[in-house]
């Protein structure tokens, strides 16, 4: 297991693999490095960084929530990059992931040879904020793996045609079975930090989404999704005609980056890199 130390003393596990152009993967709010099992296999020519942040998936929990912050996972990113000796990469952000590829962008631009955003732009819609709270932090109610697939279509239905298969893949993913049902794979107390966040008033980050300009930018939109809308993309759109766009149908927040619409895109974004 790769690992290295943050300057506050935590552990945080991630992955490393395969040659060539170097994208850094980070994942979603409470996500880990699996988010990024689907589309691994369509950028094989790629070296494939992948990052659990603090809190999640294997990395080490934070004593202080408090660190569980946009800045902090940013100042994370860029000792990941120096522990490896790397001074450049592409990153590929989905959702809460995107939101730290433009702080980066907008605080390290230099050490950015392009971005990626899954599904998350500079101005997240309310409905999509409120369904994430409405499980962050939260223990399942369901008790196997099984039963969490199958509900999942209806927890979830701004998916369509999703097989069977993969509602269980994603319940393993994102849930440890215990003795005594399925429990999340991050820090509860991530909780209070998006509570705490969003306390405070709204930061305008269009700013950081134009801290962008000039480097390749692909983003990448699920047509049912709560979480980015339709406008935000078009705006998005207008301020960048270079942006490399896709909306992949029956998909919402967020898609499994596997779909045809969601690989051509990055593929393409990959080219203007390489």
């Amino acid at each position: 297991m790769a690992t290295f130390e943050t300057s506050d003393g935590l552990t945080l596990h991630y992955t490393d693999e395969g040659t060539g152009l170097p994208i850094l993967c980070l994942a979603g709010l409470t996500r880990t490095t699996a988010d990024f099992d689907y589309v691994t296999p369509h950028l094989a020519a790629n070296r494939l960084i992948k990052l659990d942040y603090r809190g999640r998936g294997q990395s080490d929990f934070d004593p202080n929530w408090e660190n569980y912050t946009l800045p902090v996972e940013c100042r994370d990113v860029m000792e990941l990059l120096a522990h490896l000796s790397l001074d450049k990469v592409a990153i590929l952000g989905t959702s809460r992931g995107g939101l730290n590829a433009m702080g980066l962008a907008m605080g390290a631009r230099d050490h950015l040879l392009g971005v990626a955003l899954n599904d998350i732009g500079p101005f997240i819609e309310p409905k999509g904020l409120e369904f994430i709270m409405g499980y962050l932090g939260r223990n399942p109610t369901a008790k196997t793996h099984g039963a969490a697939a199958a509900i999942m279509p209806k927890v979830f239905p701004e998916f369509d045609d999703v097989p069977d298969s993969r509602w269980m893949e994603e319940a393993v993913k994102h849930y440890v079975q215990t003795d005594t049902g399925l429990a999340i794979t991050y820090d509860p107390n991530l909780r209070r930090a998006v509570e705490a966040a969003g306390a405070q008033a709204a930061p305008d980050l269009w700013p950081f989404f134009d801290a962008m300009a000039g480097l390749p930018l692909a983003c990448i939109r699920g047509a049912n999704s709560n979480l980015l809308s339709a406008e935000t993309l078009a705006e998005m759109q207008k301020r960048r005609p270079d942006m490399i766009t896709a909306v992949v149908p029956g998909r919402g927040h967020i898609p499994f980056l596997d779909e045809p619409e969601a690989v051509a895109a990055l593929q393409k974004w990959v080219g203007q890199m390489t």
